[in-house]
Order: structure tokens, then sequence, then C-alpha cells
């Protein structure tokens, strides 16, 4: 079954509603520049909730992270209670090798031989198990980090694909389209962020979150 990610939650709300709609994962941004940014205290509060609301049956946790170091994101991951860490900026191997096994790498790679270079270089260190995703591809941009709205290429990630065990696709999804890339890429996941979004960051809209969900699921059967 795809996983479905839902990113950049920020309020208890929206993160109870969201996990009661089917979302696998949630993604929760530690980093300052984002509009989805939350600070320690607001994600230890949310993960507590959603601890208190559904138990073991609760999403994984997934924090968002931009060029912090290996003890910065170790502390976050203990003091809020995070399941894996999602590295989304320029990390070296190292930071990965570091965090042994609890972080994956987000990557933007602008074309097939850059996506290529990319999993072989991070190969060793893709997260063992089943729980995480070994990579994350997102829209190639030059300037942010995630979560701009632009789709990611479907040539690059069927690279990707091959080469990573478990892939999970972002970059421009949103109910209208995931569907069609579920079927044709065939994803370990999916991570939306802005395309579940009606205006404000951060805030999803629960009709669109379910119509995500529902459109994953119906692409599998």
């Amino acid at each position: 079954m795809t996983k479905v990610k839902i990113c950049g939650i920020r309020s208890v709300e929206n993160a109870l509603a969201v996990a009661d709609a089917g979302a696998d994962m949630i993604g929760l941004n530690f980093y300052p520049k984002s509009p989805r940014y939350l600070k320690t205290a607001q994600a230890s509060e949310i993960a507590r909730k959603l601890r208190a609301a559904f138990g073991d049956a609760r999403p994984t946790l997934v924090g968002v992270f931009v060029n912090a170091s290996a003890e910065e994101i170790r502390e976050v991951v203990e003091r809020v209670g995070l399941d894996f860490a999602q590295l989304s900026g320029d990390e070296s191997i190292n930071t990965l090798s570091e965090l042994d096994g609890i972080a994956f790498k987000s990557i933007r790679p602008a074309d097939v031989a850059a996506a290529r270079a990319d999993v072989e270089r991070l190969a060793a260190a893709f997260p063992q198990g089943s729980a995480a995703p070994s990579i994350l591809l997102d829209a190639y941009n030059p300037k942010l980090y995630g979560g701009t709205g632009e789709t990611a290429s479907e040539s690059i990630a069927r690279v990707v694909k091959a080469a990573a065990p478990r892939l999970m696709l972002a970059g421009g999804l949103n109910p209208d389209n995931v569907a069609g890339r579920v079927r044709r890429i065939r994803p370990w996941g999916v991570d939306v962020a802005s395309g579940v979004e009606a205006e404000t960051p951060g805030i999803k809209n629960l009709g669109l979150a379910r119509a995500f969900i529902q459109a994953v699921r119906t692409a599998q059967a």
C-alpha cells in the first residue's frame, strides 16, 4: 500500500483531523525559514496529542530539517518523539550516517544524471526496514528547499525508483494528479504539503486531504 505523508502540519487540530482521515505519516517542519515552521514545543504538543488519541495506530512522525547538525536533529527527535528525520537541505552522507538509520534524504536533482549520482552517493545510508522511505524525490528548484508546489519529473522519478528500494515522491502533488502518478510510477509513498492547503501554508484543508488520500487508495485498487 502506497504510504501517504501529509507534510507541514502546524496545529494539533489539523494533525488529529489528518490522522483520522487516514494519513500514514505526518511531517513537522523545523526549518525556520519555511512558512510551515513550528517550534519544538508546538511539535511536542502535536506528537503528544496524536499518541493519546491513536496510540500505536498513530501516523509515523517525521521531522523536516534543513542543514541542521546531526546533534541538533537528534535532540529534536528525542524531545518531540519523532520516528524519523527528513533531511531536505545540502546535508552530506556523513550527517545521514551519524543519525544511524533514523534519517532519510530529500533530493531535488536537475536531470537524470544528477538523480543517478544522488542515489549512488546516498545508497549506503538508506534507512533499513520498511518503515521509512529510502529517499524522497522533490521537484528541482535551484533556490528553494521543497514545498514549492512545482511538479517533479516523471522520468527522473522512474530512474530513482529503479535504484532505491523505497521511493517517496513529492513535488506538485494534489488530489487531481496524484492517482495518475501513483499508477504510472508506483512509488513506495507520496508526500504532499501545499497540494492540500486551500489558503494558509501549514493549515490543511480536510476536504482536500481526504480527497488526496482517497485518490491514492483508488489508484492502488
